[in-house]
């Protein structure tokens, strides 16, 4: 049975504006490929409802799971959890459970539990909370789409939360050998070796160091026997420089 797939939805226009580097694409591939969850494709979108809805609806179509990271904080732009809930065709308010954990945690705090702070508890009707033990307020999961914050150390924590709740596959294997010599030059013997191997991903990426060109060439799967076999025909055909 092939691994379960997963896609990864950024939201926030300080992403793309350049204002701030996404980091939490890169956490979540790697956990997930501990996981033996493929992250199949990740999109980057604006915080705007009718980007955020078709995104979310095309995602959740396609893949076996949607992480979405960003815009579920207590400011005005922070829409996700309502472009969410409309995703869905379901109502949004304040769960108790939700406001709940925020009003403890802002009385500990010595703060006000005000009504943007409030805003973070509104989750749409029939979503499960994600916990959130950096600051409290939760993410939630509803169908196949886990909502997370966009902070990063926040993001983390929750893929820490929802990961044991997901059934993964083989983690996913991949073994690397160094070419002192072009893509040019690699890819036809290489292409052929992809061709021997088709339940292997293999994939090149060029570099240039000192001047020279070179190229990394990459082998992934979930049978460490079969990439052994793949990585000894590759030295076989490029051998250490």
């Amino acid at each position: 049975m092939p691994n379960p797939t997963a896609a990864m939805l950024v939201i926030g226009d300080e992403i793309l504006s350049g204002r701030t580097r996404d980091g939490n694409t890169h956490h979540l591939a790697g956990e997930l490929t501990r996981h033996g969850i493929r992250l199949a494709e990740a999109r980057v979108v604006p915080d705007e409802a009718p980007a955020i809805i078709a995104a979310v609806n095309a995602l959740r179509a396609t893949w076996d799971h949607v992480f979405t990271s960003g815009g579920i904080g207590p400011t005005h732009d922070d829409i996700t959890a309502d472009a969410i809930a409309a995703a869905f065709g379901v109502p949004i308010g304040i769960r108790e459970d939700a406001r709940a954990r925020l009003a403890a945690h802002y009385a500990r705090a010595g703060l006000e539990f005000n009504e943007a702070r409030q805003r973070m508890a509104r989750i749409p009707d029939g979503a499960g909370l994600i916990d959130n033990p950096v600051s409290t307020a939760p993410g939630f999961t509803i169908g196949n789409v886990h909502v997370m914050a966009g902070v990063p150390n926040i993001f983390q924590a929750m893929v820490a939360s929802v990961l044991p709740t997901l059934t993964g596959g083989a983690p996913l294997l991949s073994q690397s050998w160094r070419v002192n010599r072009g893509e040019g030059e690699v890819a036809a013997p290489f292409g052929a070796l992809a061709a021997e191997y088709p339940d292997l991903s293999m994939g090149s990426y060029p570099f240039l160091q000192n001047g020279a060109h070179g190229t990394n060439l990459v082998i992934r799967g979930t049978d460490p026997a079969r990439i052994d076999a793949a990585m000894t025909r590759l030295a076989a055909l490029f051998p250490a420089d």
